[in-house]
């Protein structure tokens, strides 16, 4: 028997950041090594993402999990057993044939992803490594440039404002710890604006600030007053990223601002996102414009996209194919690559390949139901995507990922490499 040849692998209920039932797998080596990895679960959905395996019915709100933690209890584990953990692909090709639909909806992308995920950690104990360094094998690590979130909103926070993610992005940061030195004054300094101007409502899915604004661009406002109030310059030192979710606002071509009382067409949004960025010190926008719009992402990129970060998420779905087919129409100059959207390893490394291949920027995402697991840390510094997106700088689920990295940076010591502000994609 090989010493990594796959002899068990279990699944179990578990529970997210929200309360919610999640899939949770362990997989076991014939040489004892033990893999563990759990699936997030996401708020703000692509259409063409995995699907979650739901239980339905009354229990649980219908979000139970039993059904799919049967099917790693039984048809997955019964696939995989006696292959061999190193051999990825493979392992992930059987679970893809296995399902037999394209969002895995036969046995969920969050059983598929969790035993996906599981494997690779496997691999790695088996190897006496890291995941990180198990990933990055003979090249560089690299600790990516964090994005986190100081307001929430959308389908985060009850849609107190239309915008799902106001975030920062510390530009003038020269390590991974100095980006979280700076994020942590600007996240305590926005808590503090808004306590005092009577606007705080709580803390959102995410752990970013539950804001209580009139308007959208209020939040934008009161961010640059949180950046001058931590005593950095905005743009300079300290900048805005954007999560518009635009998919969630509208279809059609047809965006409600719920907030404000409006609706505008693509060209109307495109064009309020636009002055923004000619406002504030905007680096990056996430899905300025709907799923469902692939000639509006394409000219909204075409008319900032020298100036910003324009972000593929629910237009992308971490799909090499979508991808590929957003970069030949000239669509985003960045992708989020999320694995639980892909529901393997190996789709999600695709996808990531495919947007090097386009020279683009990339961004390793959580979703906002997430857990303790942290292997999208691993992921991001082993495969070196530049970019970490994990929600706010409070809440565990948050900052275990956040503190993962942190000792990564530490262990690589001199070694340690910090993508920084030129992880963003090209701008003039």
């Amino acid at each position: 028997m090989n010493d990594t040849e796959i002899v068990r692998v279990r699944g179990r209920r578990i529970w997210d950041s929200r309360g919610r039932p999640t899939v949770e797998a362990d997989v076991v080596l014939a040489c004892g090594a033990l893999g563990r990895a759990a699936a997030p679960a996401g708020a703000s959905r692509g259409t063409r993402e995995a699907v979650d395996l739901r239980d339905g019915g009354a229990r649980f709100g219908g979000l139970g999990v039993a059904n799919a933690v049967a099917n790693v209890n039984g048809p997955i584990a019964a696939a995989l057993a006696g292959m061999d953990a190193r051999d990825q692909a493979a392992i992930d090709a059987r679970l893809v044939a296995l399902d037999g639909t394209p969002t895995k909806a036969r046995l969920g992308g969050n059983a598929t992803v969790a035993t996906s995920l599981a494997v690779l950690h496997a691999a790695a104990a088996a190897a006496g490594q890291p995941l990180w360094a198990h990933l990055a094998g003979d090249a560089a690590p690299t600790l990516p440039l964090p994005e986190i979130q100081i307001f929430g909103g959308g389908a985060h926070a009850g849609r107190r404002v239309d915008v799902q993610d106001f975030m920062v992005v510390a530009t003038g940061a020269r390590s991974f710890a100095e980006a979280l030195e700076m994020t942590a004054e600007v996240h305590r300094a926005a808590g503090e604006l808004m306590r005092d101007a009577g606007k705080l409502a709580g803390v959102a899915d995410e752990g970013g600030w539950w804001p209580a604004f009139d308007s959208n661009e209020a939040a934008l406002a009161m961010l640059v007053r949180a950046i001058e109030r931590a005593g950095y310059a905005p743009g300079a030192e300290v900048a805005i990223s954007l999560d518009i979710a635009a998919s969630e606002l509208g279809r059609g071509g047809r965006y409600r601002l719920g907030l404000e009382g409006r609706e505008l067409p693509g060209d109307g949004l495109a064009e309020l996102l636009a002055g923004w960025i000619e406002r504030y010190p905007i680096v990056s926008v996430e899905d300025p414009l709907g799923e469902d719009d692939p000639e509006g992402m394409a000219r909204f990129t075409r008319a900032v996209g020298d100036r910003v970060q324009v972000v593929g998420d629910d237009f992308l779905v971490t799909s090499a194919a979508r991808v590929a087919e957003a970069a030949a129409i000239g669509a985003c100059n960045c992708a989020l690559i999320k694995p639980n959207q892909a529901g393997t390893v190996t789709e999600t490394r695709a996808a990531l390949d495919a947007a090097r291949a386009a020279g683009w920027a990339t961004i390793v995402s959580a979703r906002s139901g997430e857990t303790e697991d942290t292997s999208i840390v691993d992921l991001a510094v082993g495969w070196r995507a530049g970019q970490l997106k994990v929600g706010s700088f409070a809440r565990s689920e948050r900052m275990a990922k956040w503190n993962a990295a942190l000792r990564i940076e530490e262990a690589l010591g001199e070694r340690a490499r910090f993508a920084g502000a030129a992880a963003l994609a090209r701008r003039g």
